[in-house]
């Protein structure tokens, strides 16, 4: 604000300087008032006196103008320095984004690689069967121990199921993984009704196939459970039977074959861990309570000893006893013996003797 007002009083006055010299330019009449002209040398003087004050302001106006300029410059400077400042942490940050970008990418192709890799062994029904057994395999390895259960076990009737676990007291659990992969797939990617019913009639085909030759082969009465697993190795494939094949499950159920997921092998195996827990403890009930028999009868014989020793200190105490009584009747006829007087020449040589080491 300062500033616009020199600059309008800067104005103002050149203006009045210029109108002063237009008149003082202006042609004249000779001069014949001496007011007149005493008059002009005022308005001279006054002329002078703001030509200064303009020159004086023009001045204050270019310092003011300077100093502006450098507080700008100043200002324009830091602010570019800060830009840059931020623009560089911004591109610091910017190539960190995009070196994880590059290495997502990087995870995304070997994925998509992998994937494809699993296609390719899914597609195959030999490799779909290894894979499905290798991950009941290590569902069952990494929280069984190796003597509770057997891969490709043979059976009594020459048949070789997946997987055979061993209970203790009771027949074999039979485990057989299946993967009806294909006609799963089938019924997913139905686009029509035909398309859909045939689908659903393959799937049901498929799945009570598995069911009949797991309740054929390997349900032995004696040796093993009269109810077998059927793993199916993906948990998507299981919500879609269950969700859509009930029927296939109350068939399952009469050939006594349940059929189980990953997470429900998981808790068969977690049941299975607490039924030997509860076996070894039945087992070693049995040594406990023998223990404990023996320990009570040598706490018992203890208590016989002890009372023993308490006789034995009881009898020692009264013997003491008898022989302090002794002991005091003794020093008692010693006294009476010294308090007698006798000419210790008329007495006997061991007794002389007696008395004078009693002295």
């Amino acid at each position: 604000m300062p500033d616009t007002l020199l600059l309008v009083l800067a104005l103002i006055i050149a203006g009045s300087v210029a109108a002063i010299i237009v008149l003082l330019l202006r042609p004249r009449a000779p001069a014949a008032d001496p007011a007149a002209e005493q008059r002009i040398v005022e308005l001279n003087a006054r002329v002078s006196a703001m030509g200064d004050l303009l020159v004086k302001a023009q001045s204050q106006l270019q310092q003011t103008v300077h100093e502006r300029l450098d507080a700008v410059t100043a200002r324009l400077g830091e602010s570019m320095q800060n830009s840059s400042k931020h623009t560089g942490e911004h591109l610091q940050q910017l190539h960190a984004r995009l070196a994880v970008i590059d290495s997502a990418q990087k995870n995304i192709t070997d994925l998509a690689t992998q994937v494809t890799s699993l296609q390719q062994v899914l597609g195959n029904k030999q490799s779909r069967g290894a894979f499905g057994q290798a991950q009941m395999e290590a569902i069952i390895s990494d929280r069984l121990p190796k003597d509770c259960f057997d891969f490709q076990a043979t059976l009594s009737n020459r048949a070789r199921p997946d997987c055979c676990i061993y209970l203790p007291g009771s027949p074999t659990l039979v485990i057989d993984a299946k993967f009806p992969l294909e006609a799963v797939t089938a019924f997913r990617e139905a686009t029509n009704e035909e398309e859909k019913k045939a689908a659903m009639a393959r799937v049901r085909q498929d799945v009570s196939k598995h069911i009949a030759d797991i309740a054929e082969k390997y349900l032995i009465p004696g040796e093993t459970q009269d109810m077998a697993l059927m793993f199916v190795p993906s948990e998507s494939i299981y919500c879609d039977l269950y969700d859509s094949f009930d029927d296939l499950f109350q068939k399952a159920y009469r050939a006594k074959v349940t059929i189980v997921s990953p997470s429900l092998l998981m808790l068969a195996v977690q049941v299975i861990q607490q039924i030997r827990k509860d076996a070894k403890m039945r087992e070693a009930a049995d040594r406990i309570l023998k223990e404990v028999c023996l320990l009570v009868t040598d706490v018992q014989r203890l208590k016989d000893r002890v009372e023993n020793l308490d006789k034995h200190f009881g009898q020692a105490e009264k013997d003491i006893e008898q022989i302090v009584i002794s002991a005091d009747k003794i020093l008692s006829r010693g006294q009476k013996i010294t308090e007698v007087e006798f000419d210790e020449t008329e007495l006997p040589a061991p007794v002389r003797q007696a008395l004078g080491a009693a002295e």
